[in-house]
C-alpha cells in the first residue's frame, strides 16, 4: 500500500521564522522541506522518533560529596508546621 503524500502552502512566514528555519537546514545539512516536516512535527508533538538531549552530560559522574550541601537539601524536606496552621 503506498502512502499518500499531502502538500501544503504556506503562506505568509515570518521573516525571523525563515532566518531561524534556513539556519536550522544549513546546520542539519536537511532540505528546507525536512526542516520544516521537522520542526512542525516536534512542535505538534506528532514525531515518531525520541529526541535524546545532550546538554547536560558533562555534568554526569561531576558530583562531589558535601555534608553542608545534604544538611542544606534534607532541611528542605523538612515541613515547618506553623506555617501551614
Amino acid at each position: 500500500m503506498k502512502k499518500k503524500r499531502i502538500q501544503y502552502t504556506i503562506r505568509n512566514i515570518p521573516e525571523r521564522t525563515d532566518a531561524v528555519l534556513r539556519e536550522a537546514a544549513v546546520e542539519y545539512g536537511t532540505s528546507l522541506n525536512e526542516t520544516a516536516l521537522t520542526a512542525l512535527q516536534r512542535g505538534l508533538g506528532t514525531n515518531a522518533e525520541v529526541v535524546e538531549y545532550h546538554d547536560l552530560d558533562a555534568l554526569i559522574g561531576s558530583w562531589v560529596h558535601d555534608d553542608a550541601c545534604d544538611k542544606a537539601l534534607d532541611d528542605m524536606d523538612r515541613v515547618d508546621p506553623e506555617l501551614w496552621s
